[in-house]
């Protein structure tokens, strides 16, 4: 049976995934959205989760930039997963991305970094030697990774963040957009600022 590639989330995120499919001249088939606003994006049409022959043989890919969304379709569906490129992103042949990852224009992905299962490493964002960026995690446009820094499962990297060398991020963090991070950061917090300050908790880890 022939293998058909489907992408589940027809938002502005999903249009962004699928150019960079259509960039490395992957077809993809149609797109999946559980409450569909348009009959087609860019030619490719998309379809109400009850309108899919899940029979077929589909290979997939999120592209919805909520990390939370990801983590819960993730544990509704089993897969086979791809992994997206844009061919305008460098990644070093010793960095590793995990299935469902999507690797926006313009990232730069060094040395020995390591990238989970089903994340988002955003236009223009940078990711120096020796990171390791877990599962779920969104990094979004602009944002740049110092040396040996480490992203836990779940958080999200607001635009245009900045990390120091050596410093962990817990797991479900929120740090804003230009926060400045030079010190570790504890699971479930919120962080704004420059320097980056604690102003919250999110509910999951209170």
């Amino acid at each position: 049976m022939e293998t058909k590639v489907l992408l589940y989330g027809a938002s502005g995120h999903g249009k962004v995934v699928l150019d960079i499919l259509q960039a490395l001249g992957i077809v993809v088939n149609c797109i999946c959205d559980d409450h569909p606003k348009f009959p087609h994006i860019h030619g490719v049409p998309v379809v109400s989760t009850e309108e899919v022959d899940w029979k077929q043989n589909y290979v997939m890919l999120f592209s919805i930039g909520n990390n939370a969304i990801r983590a819960a379709l993730a544990q509704r569906f089993a897969g086979p997963y791809i992994t997206a490129v844009h061919p305008q992103a460098v990644i070093s042949p010793r960095a590793t991305l995990g299935e469902g990852t999507v690797v926006m224009a313009g990232v730069v992905i060094n040395t020995d970094a390591r990238v989970g299962v089903h994340s988002i490493i955003n236009t223009g964002a940078t990711l120096d030697h020796d990171c390791v960026v877990g599962d779920f995690v969104h990094i979004s446009p602009g944002v740049a990774l110092a040396g040996n820094v480490t992203i836990g499962s779940g958080t999200h990297v607001g635009i245009g963040a900045c990390v120091i060398q050596g410093v962990t991020i817990g797991k479900g963090c929120t740090i804003g957009a230009g926060a400045v991070i030079i010190r570790d950061v504890p699971d479930g917090a919120v962080v704004v600022g420059n320097p980056g300050k604690i102003i919250k908790y999110t509910k999951a880890h209170e």
